[in-house]
């Protein structure tokens, strides 16, 4: 069975900076398939690609057979998308809101009762279908885009951090609704998300991206895999000199440094903590806290990236705050 999805070269620039960089990858039909990097890697723009709101700076790619610059129009009836901002119109009711995109997108006159009523069940908001979406929360809202993306039944649905913002609560229904799609619909979904949980527990199959290239690509469980071991994580004021130590005592080939915590993959973690505890106290390191854990998503992202994607978060809260006082302060 030949790919739902698949790219060629696949090559963005902006200028000088290359944000997707020479892409050769493929995607399952019927799969769901995780996007994972830091912020400014390329996900977003790959996606955009796809959708056909970019244009390639070179390469190719096409969805459902067909080509993303050639054959736009027939790839846009093909696919649904759910992107970061909110695009429904919060001055109609969810109902005027699917029903505008059903006559977009062409959806028969004869059928488009049935399916908006059907989306709306899936998503749960029977009770709120004709009240304005002023009125929802976020998590309803985000809901709300899910079901617009469906209406249309697309081969392909592309979700750009479709729970960012939620309350856990909210993703976790968010979450129920993506494996819903997957068993009664039997599309492809393609997922970007910053929460290592939902690739995990989502994904098929996960591609991370760091400057504009894929540098892994494999299922969650091979990914965690393929750390090799536990991971020891050793928090410090002396983090390089800690790691130059335990690289010159041939503790472990896999030590990364970041945000004052020494992350430390070993084969077995209950043999090797005190041999790396007595290392450091003879070096005169202060160790103020230790903890053991096995391979998980986050670890993985480290791996490749060398960035904690939960510290990405706090980041991008934080400017985001930062972003939102300086407008208010202009008006």
């Amino acid at each position: 069975m030949s790919p739902i999805i698949e790219t060629f070269a696949l090559t963005r620039r902006f200028g000088s900076t290359v944000a997707v960089d020479a892409i050769n990858l493929a995607v399952r039909e019927g799969e769901v398939f995780g996007l994972l990097g830091p912020n400014g890697a390329g996900k977003t723009t790959m996606l955009s690609m796809l959708c056909t709101i970019l244009k390639p700076t070179s390469g190719t790619a096409s969805v459902d057979g067909y080509d993303i610059v050639r054959q736009h129009a027939m790839v846009r009836r093909s696919i649904g998308i759910v992107f970061q901002d909110p695009s429904v119109d919060a001055d109609m009711t969810a109902r005027e809101n699917l029903q505008m995109h059903a006559d977009l997108y062409g959806v028969p006159v004869s059928e488009q009762n049935d399916r908006i009523q059907s989306v709306i069940e899936l998503v749960r908001l029977e009770d709120r279908v004709d009240t304005f979406v002023s009125t929802y929360s976020g998590g309803m809202r985000r809901r709300l885009e899910i079901a617009r993306g469906l209406l249309h039944y697309p081969k392909v649905l592309f979700l750009d951090e479709p729970t960012i913002g939620l309350d856990p609560q909210s993703r976790e229904h968010i979450w129920d609704y993506i494996q819903k799609l997957r068993e009664r619909e039997g599309m492809t979904i393609v997922l970007t998300t910053h929460y290592m949980e939902e690739a995990d527990r989502l994904c098929d199959r996960v591609a991370i991206i760091d400057h504009g290239r894929i540098v892994a690509l494999d299922r969650p469980s091979d990914l965690k895999k393929g750390l090799g071991g536990d991971t020891i994580t050793l928090g410090t004021d002396d983090g390089r000199v800690l790691r130059d130590l335990l690289v010159q005592n041939g503790v472990s080939d896999v030590i990364t440094v970041q945000d004052g915590e020494v992350r430390v993959t070993v084969s077995d973690a209950n043999v090797l903590l005190p041999r790396i505890i007595e290392a450091a106290v003879g070096a005169g390191i202060r160790i103020e806290h230790v903890s053991l854990s096995h391979p998980d998503m986050n670890d993985v992202f480290i791996h490749y990236t060398g960035k904690d994607l939960r510290q990405e978060e706090v980041r991008r809260k934080r400017f985001g705050r930062m972003a939102m006082m300086r407008l208010r302060r202009a008006r």
